[in-house]
This record gives structure tokens, C-alpha cells and sequence, in this order.
């Protein structure tokens, strides 16, 4: 590991600062573009990377981090104007390095709430109080608070008696902003009748439902949950609609930011008669849809969400709105003027895209998680035939290196 004088050329995915030394490219953490730093930089994996160690020349835009700030707040040594700034210049970088792709980027849309804008959660329970794992590691950063949870949330946490939540290793918060209603689902392994105290502990603070997820090696609650007291489901406000969420079940945690790009997509959506949503989920997006077009349908693999979907447009009396169970690469069923996409952060399968690329819908709406994937993916609708109309960085996660963009492809 060497210590390194540099100078910060612009930042790249996972908001890191890219510097050279000795005509070698160096990815930093903890930088901004234009900065002069001494950092501490190693190669690792056939790259140099490293952190910044001293800050020579701070860039205007540099800020302290909060206090105790959680492992989460990757980007919070930037004001919130140049974190925004930032973001647009990784999907551009992305869009340039990775996509081959000439395009004016728009500027980042910010999220409506800079703080508390989260409203879902899910931490380690430690016997020093509740913690997340550092990055790149197992070791616990115990909170005392965290500025980026909703205030349900955060008052939940500070009236936790941690004692009374044993045996669980982990607690998974969900709550509506719109509400104030908290759903709370403990994580651990044994039977659910062990958790029965920490269950009355939780319905004594007000807290709105209780469930047991078995602690998982698979993935996030993927070896099933048992529902143990109160309500399973509240309501939560996501542009146009009340959508239900659960305490384990997958829906943005940021519902004032999503709600707007739901709305923003059914704005650029051209007219037409039908819409195919593809990786649609719960149908946050396909509902604001719904009202523009005469039929609409989700395709999705997961049951529960859509199970979900159906119940929220059975009580909202949306009667234009399929929902079907199946992998996104089976779209040639539903043929569609429109096709929106918002796959996970691996961005289309191989598959998938093939059969996007078959369809030949006259619009293609795409959004992601993941500017990298999404660029490659751009990339290749482009050099099929697609014209590039409208990218848009939207930042559902200020003070962090994640970035959503939207974008447009058309015939």
C-alpha cells in the first residue's frame, strides 16, 4: 500500500473518484472531482484502488459527515447540490465509457426529502444496541440514531429495549410516511413461539404489526415468515395511489421520490392502447399507467408481489390491469405499443433483452438501479435500432452512491 499525491479527475460508479498515478487509473472513495488528496492506494483484483486519506485541496462542495453517521451514508461528505451534480455525471460517464453512446444527460432529479426518507430499515442486533455491517465486512457500526429513517421509525429505535427482543439477530422496520403506522418483522432461527415476549415488547410501543422471518443464507427473507401479531400489511403513498407494503416484502424505500418518476413515466409513455411492465413488481408504475392507457399488464415472477398488485387494484377499482406470473424473457405473449422495464441491478438477461428486441414495441421506457448494467444495456437497444430520447438520473437515496435513472428508447 502506497501513500499517493493526486488530483481527482471525476467521479464514477459507487461515487468514487477516479485519479491517475503514473498513467494508471485509481478508483478513491471519499473524493470529489477537482480535489488535490493524499491517499492511501493499492491494487487489488488488477486495479488500483484505495481511500482518501488527507484532503489537500477540498472541493467547494465537501461537508462534514454527520456525527455517527451509519456505514449507509457513503456520500455524505458532499453537500446535497453537489452529490446531485455528481450523480449525473456517473450516469454520463456510464452511458459514455460503458454504452458507447453520445446523449446529453439531464440533471438529477433530487429527492422531495434530503433527510428522514426512508421508510424501511433493517439492522443487527447487537448487545452495545442496534448496528448495520461495515462495508466490505462483518464487523457491527452500532447506531444511535439515523438520519435517513423516517421519524417512525427513528423514535421506534430509540424506545427499543433490546433486551426484550431476544433471540432475534435482526429487526426489519417498514413504515408509512403517509400513516405514521410501523410494521416490524424480527429475524432469527428457532421457533416463532420464542418470540412471543419480544412480540408483546413491540405491541407495547405502538407498533402497528409483528412477524418472524427465519434468518436466511439464501437471500433476504427467502426461507418464509410467520405473520405473529396485528396487521400484515398499512398503506403507503406512492404518487397517485395507496399501495400496500409489508414489513419483508420488496417496495421502494424512498415512496415520495418513486412516486414522482411513477408519475414522470406515465408522462413520457407515448399514446397508445396497451403497456407491458416487465420486472413491474407490486404494479407501482403500471397503476399511474393505467390511467393513460385502455390495458396494462405486469409480468412478474414473484407471487407475492403480485398477489399484492391485484389486491391494491381490486380496493382502488382499476379494472384495465393484468397482472401475470412469468419470467420477463416470455414477453412475446403480450404483444404492446409500450414496454417498460425495471430489472434488477444485473440489468436484462441475455434473454430477456433478446425478446425486448423481438417485440419491436414502438417505445421502450427503461429504468435502473444500476447505472453500469442500464448503460450496457442501452448500448446494445441502440445498435439494434432504437433511438435514444430521454436519459434522467432521479436520486432516491440522497448522502449514498446509488442512482436511479430513466430513460426512453423509441423506433
Amino acid at each position: 500500500m502506497n501513500l499517493e499525491r493526486v488530483r481527482i479527475e471525476k467521479i464514477v460508479s459507487g461515487a468514487l473518484g477516479l485519479a491517475r498515478v503514473e498513467g494508471q487509473v485509481v478508483l478513491l472513495a471519499g473524493a470529489l472531482p477537482g480535489e488535490l488528496v493524499m491517499a492511501r492506494v493499492t491494487a487489488r483484483k488488477g486495479r488500483l484502488e484505495g481511500e482518501v486519506e488527507t484532503v489537500l485541496e477540498p472541493s467547494p462542495g465537501r461537508v462534514s459527515l454527520p456525527r455517527g453517521a451509519p456505514p449507509t451514508m457513503d456520500f455524505g461528505f458532499a453537500d446535497y447540490a453537489t452529490q446531485l451534480t455528481c450523480k449525473q455525471s456517473i450516469v454520463q460517464d456510464s452511458l459514455e465509457r460503458i454504452g458507447k453512446l453520445e446523449f446529453e444527460v439531464l440533471p438529477t432529479q433530487g429527492s422531495p426529502l434530503e433527510w428522514r426518507y426512508r421508510n424501511t430499515a433493517q439492522y443487527m442486533v447487537t448487545p452495545l444496541g442496534l448496528a448495520y455491517r461495515e462495508r466490505a465486512s462483518h464487523d457491527a457500526k452500532v447506531i444511535r440514531d439515523d438520519p435517513l429513517v423516517c421519524e417512525y421509525i427513528s423514535t421506534g429505535i430509540q424506545d427499543l429495549d433490546l433486551r426484550l427482543l431476544e433471540p432475534a439477530s435482526e429487526i426489519a422496520f417498514r413504515a408509512s410516511i403517509e400513516t405514521g403506522e410501523v410494521l416490524v418483522a424480527l429475524v432469527g432461527i428457532g421457533k416463532s413461539r420464542e418470540y412471543y415476549s419480544a412480540r408483546e415488547h413491540l405491541r407495547d410501543l405502538g407498533v402497528t404489526g409483528v412477524s418472524f422471518a427465519f434468518a436466511s443464507t439464501t437471500g433476504r427473507f427467502r426461507d418464509g415468515v410467520q405473520h405473529l401479531w396485528g396487521a400484515e400489511s398499512i398503506l403507503e403513498r406512492y404518487g397517485n395511489f395507496d399501495l400496500s407494503v409489508t414489513a419483508t416484502s420488496f417496495a421502494q424505500v424512498n415512496p415520495l421520490a418513486a412516486g414522482k418518476l411513477y408519475q414522470r413515466v406515465a408522462e413520457l409513455a407515448n399514446p397508445g392502447s396497451s403497456v407491458l411492465d416487465l420486472y413491474g413488481g407490486a404494479g407501482g408504475m403500471a397503476l399511474h399507467l393505467s390511467q393513460k392507457f385502455e390495458s396494462v399488464t405486469v409480468l412478474e415472477i414473484n407471487p407475492e408481489s403480485i398477489d399484492r398488485g391485484r389486491q391494491d387494484a381490486g380496493r382502488l377499482g382499476v379494472l384495465n390491469l393484468n397482472f401475470v406470473q412469468g419470467d420477463a424473457s416470455r414477453l412475446e405473449k403480450y404483444p404492446s405499443d409500450v414496454i417498460t422495464v425495471d430489472p434488477p441491478r444485473a440489468g436484462l438477461s441475455t434473454d430477456a433483452l433478446n425478446a425486448l428486441l423481438r417485440a419491436q414495441a414502438n417505445q421502450v421506457i427503461y429504468v435502473s438501479c444500476d447505472p453500469g448494467t442500464w448503460a450496457r444495456d442501452a448500448g446494445k437497444l441502440v445498435r439494434a435500432g432504437y433511438n435514444l430520447k430521454h436519459v434522467e438520473p432521479w436520486d432516491f437515496y440522497p448522502h449514498t452512491s446509488h442512482v436511479e435513472v430513466l430513460s426512453v428508447f423509441e423506433l
